[in-house]
């Protein structure tokens, strides 16, 4: 998914400035952004106060959405650079179509990971016809220095592995979680996981301590360490904890997202992931002009134009707290 920010300003993100090296409980509100004509997300990462959670550096949830009479995602082609894109859905699907002739439906509870590396564009919208209802989130994960100029790939997994509890069932959507490894390449240490909780189930998930790590709230009514969090919103949990409580007051759908804090400083502006602002603005002219980022081939419509980039001065971060 594109940020269609037309106002994109370069941020810097990672290093350990913002990481919270002991248990901690933060709510993150997020910020509304339209997506194409129907679509609305709402924007967690980054975030005024928390810039990443492990690898994760973007999240963006949205719907339930009514889109019967709606075209529904519309996201023309654009390009991407030293990222992972990871798409989610609880309901609805997505029409995936990249550069290196991907074209897949992506259908709830099925992983489509698109690892951009050195650089890939892709499109994304609702098929025709497509279901009423659209529900999902899109993330990224940063790819480290020494994997961000990997060859560019899609993958597609529909079954994921599990972990059960008593009322609680988590699909491990990357990396591991309590001895579950999902079939998607990861390349740092990392968890993404779905859990779905029954009306008044009680559960304790087993977390990494070494680990940092953040849930999202899809839907229904859950206690995440017994703090209530709405869906839409996002609570900020810290490092040092080897073991999460959940409470469910109704059936209730989580994702929790985690892993070693990303040591490494990064540029994030519009759909690039960098270490300069000279690399990013390089990457900018290559959409704009060059063939670096291949063609899209069969979407309906003209591709995503770049904003304008900023000169940006970016400032060192402070230490871990």
């Amino acid at each position: 998914m594109s940020n269609l920010d037309r106002q994109a300003t370069p941020t810097v993100c990672g290093g350990r400035g913002f990481v919270v090296a002991e248990p901690v409980r933060e709510l993150l509100s997020p910020r509304h952004v339209r997506l194409g004509e129907s679509t609305e997300v709402r924007r967690l990462l980054p975030n005024l106060g928390r810039r990443m959670v492990g690898a994760w550096a973007f999240v963006d949830h949205y719907g339930p959405d009514d889109i019967a009479e709606e075209p529904g995602m519309q996201v023309p082609p654009h390009p991407h650079m030293g990222l992972q894109t990871v798409s989610w859905l609880h309901d609805g699907e997505v029409l995936h179509r990249d550069s290196l002739g991907s074209l897949r439906t992506i259908r709830p509870r099925e992983l489509g990971l698109m690892t951009s590396g050195r650089a890939i564009s892709h499109s994304e919208e609702s098929p025709r016809p497509h279901a009423r209802y659209l529900h999902g989130a899109q993330l990224w994960v940063a790819l480290p220095d020494a994997h961000r100029a990997v060859e560019p790939h899609f993958q597609h997994h529909a079954d994921l592995p599990t972990v059960t509890a008593p009322g609680l069932t988590a699909t491990v959507i990357l990396g591991e979680l309590d001895g579950a490894r999902s079939p998607g390449t990861a390349y740092t240490p990392i968890v993404g996981a779905d859990l779905s909780l029954t009306r008044d189930a009680e559960a304790r998930l087993p977390l990494d301590p070494d680990f940092e790590y953040a849930v999202l709230s899809m839907s229904g009514e859950a206690e995440v360490d017994g703090v209530p969090v709405l869906p839409g919103s996002m609570l900020y949990l810290g490092c040092g904890r080897t073991e999460l409580p959940l409470r469910a007051a109704s059936d209730a759908g989580l994702m929790l997202l985690g892993g070693e804090p990303f040591e490494e400083e990064i540029v994030m502006w519009w759909n690039f992931i960098g270490r300069s602002h000279e690399e990013i603005e390089a990457a900018r002219l290559d959409w704009l002009e060059g063939p670096r980022f291949g063609e899209v081939k069969g979407y309906d419509g003209a591709r995503l134009p770049a904003p304008a980039l900023p000169p940006v001065a970016l400032k060192p971060r402070g230490r871990v707290r």
